[in-house]
């Protein structure tokens, strides 16, 4: 009863999609972002909740800064398990000090404190022997901001923000969008007079207006950023679904369907929605990636997610300002990380729409 669709009949399409190089390349770098977020605490320098570590002395370093520290062991602190590390990340086990050098005299292990002046005139600090301590040496491959954070751990756990805002925000405007189109173009008469009327009013409001109202009436956080771009992102979705449906349900499979007997709802969710998988999809693509241009431009805005979590769209905020000066790369690195991921998703909604374009 029901009528197959292009990417239902085989399993063709996925290979031409791993055929076509640009599609083939966005797959991957969208796989890294994800594995990023995913392990972000695992993987980022700074395993610190939100990367947060701060050490005011190493503020705005150069890439490939390296200096020693001084970690004593912080009897307070606890270990998280597994699952929480993965989503909270670990608090420090030690009390960092940046340090400019160490020497041992007399048995016993002097440092000098680093302060960032030219001579460094650090305190100099006499270990007990009884301290439970280290001397380490860490590498900041993209330098520290301004607050003497490692950039690098920053870009990494800011990465979780846009993935995530990406997929709940499409959730929840495939959610409404596929729903009041299915209903729209299934049913049509005043129904869809009253859907289409809903949709021209929020299509006529501009998206970056509606966005920040809806973020001004929700509050600015974490989860009321998923809530007000889910909610201006439906538009597109329900008149692509609706001018689907009013398509297929003309179909002699719905028409028979009808006649068996079979309710609105498996019509339209097993007969008809399975036929327009691919435009939505498409969409979809596209969305996801509109969604995280959205929230950095919330974040930007200071509406998006708050301090101390980060965000591509604070980093470049908060250091936007150095674009003037001899760092750059500290709000020009997060711009990078937003325009490949952005342009891999609009890129691998192009190749879809290619794949289950029947005219090719």
């Amino acid at each position: 009863m029901k009528q197959n669709s292009n990417l239902d009949s085989s399993k063709s399409p996925f290979k031409k999609l791993l055929k076509d190089p640009l599609s083939l390349t966005s797959i991957i770098v969208i796989c890294i972002f994800l594995l990023l977020s995913i392990g972000a605490y695992f993987i980022s320098p700074d395993s610190t909740p939100y990367a947060n570590e701060q050490h005011l002395e190493i503020a705005v370093k150069k890439p490939g800064f390296k200096i020693s520290f001084l970690e004593i062991k912080n009897l307070n602190s606890r270990k998280n398990s597994f699952f929480s590390r993965i989503i909270y990340g670990q608090p420090s086990q030690y009390i960092s000090t940046p340090i400019f050098k160490h020497w041992k005299q007399g048995g016993k292990q002097f440092v000098e404190t680093y302060t960032g002046d030219s001579p460094n005139n650090g305190e100099i600090i006499s270990i007990d022997e009884k301290t439970d301590y280290r001397i380490s040496e860490r590498t900041y491959v993209l330098g520290t901001d301004r607050y003497g954070r490692c950039l690098l751990s920053q870009l990494i756990v800011g990465t979780r923000v846009s993935i995530a805002v990406g997929f709940i925000s499409l959730i929840i405007s495939l959610f409404i969008g596929i729903t009041l189109g299915a209903v729209a173009g299934y049913f049509g008469g005043w129904i869809d007079n009253v859907i289409m009327w809903l949709i021209n009013v929020v299509w006529s409001i501009p998206t970056v207006l509606l966005v920040v109202a809806i973020t001004f009436a929700l509050g600015k956080g974490f989860w009321q950023v998923f809530m007000a771009i889910g909610l201006t992102m439906w538009v597109d979705i329900a008149r692509m679904v609706r001018g689907q449906v009013k398509s297929i349900k003309e179909k002699e499979f719905v028409t028979a369907s009808r006649a068996l007997g079979f309710s609105n709802q498996r019509i339209i969710i097993k007969h008809i929605l399975p036929n327009i998988i691919g435009p939505i999809t498409v969409i979809s693509a596209s969305n996801f990636a509109s969604a995280i241009l959205q929230e950095a431009g919330l974040s930007f805005l200071g509406l998006g997610v708050q301090p101390p979590m980060p965000s591509w769209g604070s980093i470049i905020k908060e250091n936007y300002g150095y674009i003037i000066l001899d760092a750059a790369y500290m709000a020009i690195a997060p711009g990078i990380a937003i325009m490949l991921l952005v342009l891999s998703f609009f890129t691998l909604g192009s190749g879809i729409r290619k794949v289950i374009d029947v005219r090719n």
